[in-house]
């Protein structure tokens, strides 16, 4: 059973990518950091939604169902931490030259059961 706090991130970003990839969305990157100067953090998942032709920038957060039930993962997305990912964005956007994109910021909160191995997620669009 999983129990390490970035095992449960690492399988809340993949059940995240999954759930994405089934609403129709390109994944184009996981887990970006920017490699020059100051280190920020990181995005979880660069995606592009197709059917509105625009980039996101994804921000996943995962709790344990058993222990979390009645909390929401959404509630640690703070105005610092979409500050912060803004100017991650800014450099994914320079370094792969597509800075003429429209792009937003989304967040995917992720509750995982271990014991019955399965997952609620929900999708916030446009933080």
């Amino acid at each position: 059973m999983l129990n390490n706090k970035a095992t449960t991130g690492q399988a809340g970003e993949q059940a995240a990518a999954n759930f994405l990839k089934g609403k129709g969305y390109e994944i184009l990157d996981m887990n970006f950091q920017n490699d020059s100067g100051r280190r920020l953090g990181e995005i979880d998942i660069i995606a592009k939604d197709l059917t509105q032709d625009e980039i996101v920038f994804v921000e996943v957060k995962t709790r344990e169902y058993n222990k979390y039930k009645d909390t929401l993962p959404e509630e640690n997305v703070t105005y610092q931490k979409l500050r912060k990912l803004d100017k991650i964005a800014t450099i994914y956007l320079r370094q792969h030259r597509i800075t003429d994109y429209t792009y937003r910021f989304d967040a995917v909160s992720v509750w995982l059961n271990f014991e019955t191995r399965m997952a609620k997620i929900k999708h916030i669009q446009s933080l």
